[in-house]
């Protein structure tokens, strides 16, 4: 079946099978590798792309449920959002396996709420894990993206 959607801002036109999950596609047929599979089950985060601006695990969102959508992946930020200068910058990344998916949910955060309290980004993170336990340097990151 035919799966019509934006990714990353360009319009796509992407066979798909109506089992197959966002995240074969992703990465398959267009080379998205910042879309990491890792638990499969929808809760380490490390697939997380934004779907219309919402972060999703791509691990477990159907393809064709992205028909009509907008899918926004870290390769469409271009290197240079503030989030992942941040995050640089405070060194928010041992491994950076996690990072993709932390930076498009800390963007949808800020999104939602320019100015989050520790609290907020904390509530806000808690879909991703990070393996390296970075998380203090990942908050760190968020306040300076968002000041």
């Amino acid at each position: 079946m035919k799966l019509r959607c934006q990714v990353d801002g360009t319009p796509r036109e992407l066979e798909v099978r109506a089992d197959e999950m966002l995240i074969s596609v992703l990465r398959r047929d267009l080379g998205l590798l910042s879309v990491r599979e890792t638990c499969s089950i929808g809760v380490c985060g490390a697939c997380t792309v934004l779907l219309d601006g919402e972060p999703v695990s791509a691990c477990i969102l159907l393809a064709p449920l992205a028909e009509g959508r907008a899918i926004e992946t870290v390769e469409g930020l271009g290197g240079e959002h503030p989030l992942q200068r941040a995050f640089a910058s405070v060194q928010a990344h041992q491994c950076g396996w996690c990072t993709p998916g932390m930076i498009l949910t800390a963007k949808a955060l800020l999104a939602e709420n320019p100015h989050p309290s520790e609290e907020q980004i904390i509530t806000a993170m808690s879909g991703n894990l990070c393996r390296c336990g970075c998380y203090a340097k990942i908050v760190e990151a968020v306040q300076m993206a968002a000041s």
